[in-house]
């Protein structure tokens, strides 16, 4: 058993991280460097300082947490889980960045019969991901790029270990949904729409939820004197989105706009 794990929040009362209402435990860590990321104090697996300029205090993000640790606050808010079909769900960073303790966490959950969903890039050893999955209820797949040679550029990683184990998901979990946070000029185009379809169509996705692009993290590099690239960029709304979510429609493939 991986004794700790680097943990930045837990989250109370999620209605958007699965069924019901969840408590979501966000990993530190990320093998990614998305240019857009919201979380950007998720990347580093260490514990981090950030600076607030409005209040002139420092912001301590990462602690270590034992599997207990977690278990013990999660599962304060069990008659929330039990009265709405609720449970917990894993985030980040990348979960599978903490991969063995994460597979602990999952397993302890699943002895208190706590429904479990978690989100990932897939990013990870093939076999390291197929036990990952063997313990969750419900897995929301990013699937940034279809192309991997784009996704080099954007992301930092060529995308096949992430296509080869979402291909597993499918073949071998009953409950995946991919993810798609579409970014201006990244992977927005009606094209691209096409180019994901036909690679979901391929692989078997059958639900897909597309996630527009947001500035909600946009404090947070000044908060860590990070450079931001997507400064001037708009943020999208889902109305942005319908001539995209309609080529995966017509494709087969049941799509949600977050």
């Amino acid at each position: 058993m991986s004794e700790k794990a680097c943990i930045f929040n837990i989250q109370k009362f999620s209605i958007h991280d699965g069924p019901g209402i969840r408590s979501v435990v966000f990993f530190k860590g990320c093998p990614l460097r998305c240019y857009w990321c919201a979380n950007p104090e998720s990347q580093s697996g260490e514990p981090e300082l950030m600076w607030d300029n409005q209040q002139k205090k420092k912001i301590t993000v990462g602690e270590y947490k034992t599997v207990d640790d977690i278990v013990e606050e999660v599962m304060k808010d069990e008659p929330f889980y039990e009265e709405s079909g609720g449970g917990v769900t894993l985030s980040g960073g990348e979960v599978l960045y903490q991969a063995d303790f994460a597979i602990d966490l999952l397993k302890a959950l699943r002895e208190k019969n706590i429904h479990t969903a978690c989100e990932t890039t897939g990013y990870a050893n093939p076999n390291v991901f197929k036990r990952f999955m063997e313990q969750v209820d419900l897995i929301y797949y990013d699937v940034k790029h279809y192309d991997s040679k784009k996704h080099l550029e954007g992301i930092g990683v060529p995308n096949t270990v992430i296509l080869d184990n979402l291909q597993t998901a499918i073949a071998n979990h009953p409950a995946v949904i991919v993810r798609i946070p579409v970014i201006p000029s990244y992977n927005d185009s009606l094209e691209d729409a096409r180019q994901f379809a036909e690679l979901f169509k391929k692989i078997g996705v059958q639900q897909v939820e597309l996630l527009p692009f947001h500035q909600f993290g946009e404090k947070k590099y000044d908060y860590l004197d990070r450079e931001y690239c997507m400064h001037d960029i708009p943020q999208m709304h889902s109305e942005d989105l319908v001539d995209f979510s309609d080529i995966l429609t017509a494709a087969g493939i049941q799509c949600v706009i977050r």
